[in-house]
């Protein structure tokens, strides 16, 4: 059983690793991200904080440090949004009419499928986490050496399961879709709201309602507070705003990506049990 499951995994990894364009790209994309509109905005930012008041001793972030919970975010949100076009490929090629009637369980695709993408997500805020030292990005401020790993093992359980959730979506897009044209049409549709109805690289306090009671229940913004808690800290500034994470609010961010992920899986497991490719 778990020879079925690790065949599907290491496929997708080995794809990820030989192709590489798609491999330098995937890297390179969220670094550029942080160097190019990071420092950009952060600059036009500092000018505004200047005049805000903040509290004397209460501990301030920079835009840099703040957009960078929102750009691991974004990244882990488009890597696992196009994480199911390795199952559009295959249905063109021809080798999922051989994965569907293979004794393997179906789940097991899915399953397979679903991890090397969050593997592929690690990897990227491994990257973007590095490069941001690099630029000066204030990450785990004030945090021991242990706080820093069990910092970084809290971000990476947030990225994961967010990034499950969206590759067994991803998934069952791909498989009702027959051209990457038409996978790539509506991912970009489910990118701008999810990306601009978040609090990803700006704060929703000055959202009209309608977009900040939306927010709440936007999986992307659960996942930035959950980044933000461990990344940050539980009470800081940033942009003169007052953020105040407490565990409670990181508890209900956690549930709210659990059952988006199972969700989903129910959802594509359904499809891929009824599939029949031809």
């Amino acid at each position: 059983m778990s020879s079925e499951f690790l065949t599907i995994y290491w496929r997708d990894m080995l794809r990820f690793v030989r192709f590489k364009a798609a491999l330098v790209a995937s890297l390179i994309q969220p670094a550029l991200w942080m160097a190019l509109y990071g420092a950009a905005m952060s600059n036009n930012f500092s000018r505004l904080e200047a005049g805000m008041l903040v509290p004397p001793g209460a501990m301030t972030v920079s835009y840099l440090t703040f957009m960078g919970g929102g750009v691991i975010a974004l990244t882990t949100l488009f890597t696992s949004l196009f994480g199911g076009i390795t199952l559009l490929f295959d249905k063109n090629w021809g080798l999922m009419r051989e994965l569907l009637a293979s004794p393997m369980p179906r789940n097991h695709i899915i399953l397979g499928i679903g991890l090397s993408g969050v593997t592929k997500s690690f990897i990227q805020v491994m990257v973007i986490m590095g490069f941001g030292l690099v630029i000066g990005v204030q990450f785990f401020p004030g945090y021991s050496l242990l706080q820093k790993m069990g910092a970084v093992l809290g971000i990476l359980l947030f990225v994961g399961i967010f990034s499950l959730g969206f590759l067994f979506l991803s998934s069952t897009i791909s498989m009702s879709m027959e051209t990457p044209e038409g996978l790539q049409a509506v991912i970009t549709l489910l990118t701008l709201p999810l990306f601009f109805a978040s609090n990803a690289l700006y704060p929703i306090d000055a959202f009209p309602w309608p977009v900040r009671f939306l927010s709440q229940f936007n999986p992307l913004t659960h996942l930035v507070d959950g980044v933000r808690y461990f990344m940050i800290g539980s009470d800081f500034y940033a942009i003169g705003i007052h953020y105040v994470y407490s565990s409670n609010d990181l508890i209900v961010s956690l549930l709210a990506l659990m059952g988006f992920a199972a969700l989903m899986f129910l959802v594509a497991w359904q499809v891929f049990k009824r599939a029949v490719i031809t």
